[in-house]
């Protein structure tokens, strides 16, 4: 079994914020017509699919961004999956609206989900797929918030209308690059998507 992991905050008011961007893409890859079902183990929205005949679960951690942690822990060990098959997709502010980078076996970046992950996991060394959050301008240079109380209220501030057309879009490439993460592994999907 694989595990694809959206990283997000529990309740309305966090709906399209751009912490909530793991949850929007996962919304996005598999259609608002999905029936999430709420894990009795542990504080976790899940699903399953398949991706060419291997069994998918897709969880949307329900413990705040700050502990998503415990419900990979669970959901990883419950099912029995290696760690090389667990991908993450969260919010990255390094990358710009639009704009994706698959990687593996590194540190948080001081995104507190991911450093979450990494102390419940004990590990690095599981795949993580970032999506951009940050404006651009016209030449592609970032637009980032700079201080504490800024970044946190860019985070918690809603997508444009044009911000989450393209994350649609993108979604698109997410869900070819977790075929190809699944099927020849990701330093194949790293290759062509980064």
């Amino acid at each position: 079994m694989k595990l694809v992991v959206g990283l997000g905050n529990p309740g309305e008011e966090y709906e399209n914020t751009r912490h909530n961007t793991g949850w929007i893409m996962l919304d996005f890859i598999l259609g608002k017509k999905i029936e999430w079902k709420e894990s009795s183990g542990t504080k976790a929205l899940y699903c399953r699919g398949s991706i060419n005949g291997k069994v998918i679960l897709y969880i949307k951690p329900t413990t705040f961004m700050n502990n998503s942690g415990v419900a990979i822990l669970y959901t990883k060990e419950h099912h029995k999956i290696n760690l090389k098959d667990i991908v993450v997709i969260y919010d990255d502010m390094d990358l710009p609206v639009g704009k994706m980078k698959i990687s593996f076996d590194k540190s948080s970046g001081g995104h507190n989900g991911l450093e979450s992950i990494i102390k419940k996991l004990k590990s690095k060394e599981f795949v993580r797929i970032r999506i951009g959050t940050s404006p651009a301008t016209l030449s592609g240079k970032l637009r980032k918030p700079k201080g504490e109380k800024a970044v946190l209220k860019f985070l918690l501030g809603k997508y444009k209308k044009g911000e989450l057309d393209e994350l649609k879009k993108l979604s698109k490439k997410v869900a070819q690059a977790l075929e190809i993460i699944f099927n020849e592994g990701y330093p194949k999907a790293m290759s062509l998507y980064n």
